[in-house]
């Protein structure tokens, strides 16, 4: 009976020690990737492919930005930066411009200013829990995607109705605008271009479990994936640019590095053979993430213009 005792003892603090010890690593994980705050392993530079961050040092633009705000459903203020220029046609063309994770959308000059000489508006939002917009909580893309679609419906109404938009997102934003994608959107929407953006929450999350930690999906993927339908109201499961671009018909560009260690090149597969509309693949050789850019910007530029002449 005594040894039965100690067995049984040994047994329930083998389990307390392990369920408390998966219950830190749970939360550990939940707040590493979801809670806002600055990271350790990406900078935000290097999420959105910049260094460039003052909107003052944006000379490209003749006027200076204006700074637009909204509501989210979830009641949190949501912030934008909005640049306006002459444009000659009744229907004017607006770039919608989505930054990366644990960035803001000063660290988007270069595209923005490609999209600028192309004759294109700007409106760059800050991302909930980024920039000066709120939030505790990151939403990855999957909660922004409602996001965007109200910046979307409040810049139609802002234009009559007279506009052309273009979705571009780089790297959590890459997966904002595809996430984007699959809701119901105005047919002033063209087209979207996406750069390095990952194919679900899930995936990506576990390829960073296994290259940072090298530790396997289960159990605390799903573990805190549940914490996280919990506190920041969406699960890494649901959470899915692949059944976004099932919904998608809209003329879409995807470019990638094919040396991209953060957000694998084998992702872009997923979302270009899950859309339904017209696409295009630029596989940027050497190039790691979100540099593709960098590593050659006037054919970048290039390949963007000459995907929008198709459609806009």
């Amino acid at each position: 009976m005594k040894k039965r005792k100690k067995i049984s003892i040994a047994l329930a603090t083998f389990a307390a020690v392990s369920l408390t010890g998966l219950g830190w690593g749970t939360n550990y994980l939940f707040n590493y990737a979801v809670r806002s705050g600055e990271k350790d392993f990406l900078s935000g530079a290097s999420a959105s492919g910049s260094t460039e961050n003052v909107f003052k040092g944006w000379g490209f633009s003749k006027n200076s930005p204006e700074t637009l705000s909204m509501k989210s459903r979830d009641n949190l203020k949501l912030s934008a930066t909005y640049f306006n220029q002459t444009q000659a046609s009744k229907t004017k063309k607006l770039a919608v411009i989505a930054h990366g994770y644990g960035s803001s959308s000063k660290d988007m000059k270069q595209y923005a200013e490609m999209f600028y000489n192309l004759g294109y508006d700007l409106l760059l939002p800050d991302a909930r829990a980024h920039g000066k917009s709120e939030g505790e909580f990151i939403g990855f893309g999957w909660l922004d995607r409602l996001d965007y679609v109200d910046w979307i419906n409040k810049m139609v109404k802002k234009y009559d109705g007279n506009v052309e938009i273009a979705l571009y997102g780089i790297s959590m934003g890459g997966a904002t605008v595809m996430m984007t994608a699959g809701e119901k959107l105005p047919d002033n929407v063209k087209v979207v271009i996406e750069d390095c953006g990952y194919d679900s929450v899930k995936n990506e999350l576990v390829y960073q479990l296994s290259e940072m930690f090298h530790l396997p999906e289960y159990p605390l993927v799903p573990l805190a994936s549940i914490e996280s339908s919990l506190r920041a109201n969406y699960g890494f499961y649901e959470s899915s640019a692949i059944k976004q671009m099932k919904k998608n018909e809209r003329p879409t560009l995807f470019i990638h590095g094919d040396q991209d260690d953060f957000v694998p090149t084998k992702m872009v597969y997923s979302v270009y053979n899950a859309t339904k509309g017209p696409k295009e693949l630029e596989i940027v050789k050497g190039a790691k993430h979100a540099q593709s850019y960098k590593i050659n910007p006037t054919k970048y530029k290039e390949i963007v213009a000459k995907f929008l002449s198709k459609y806009m």
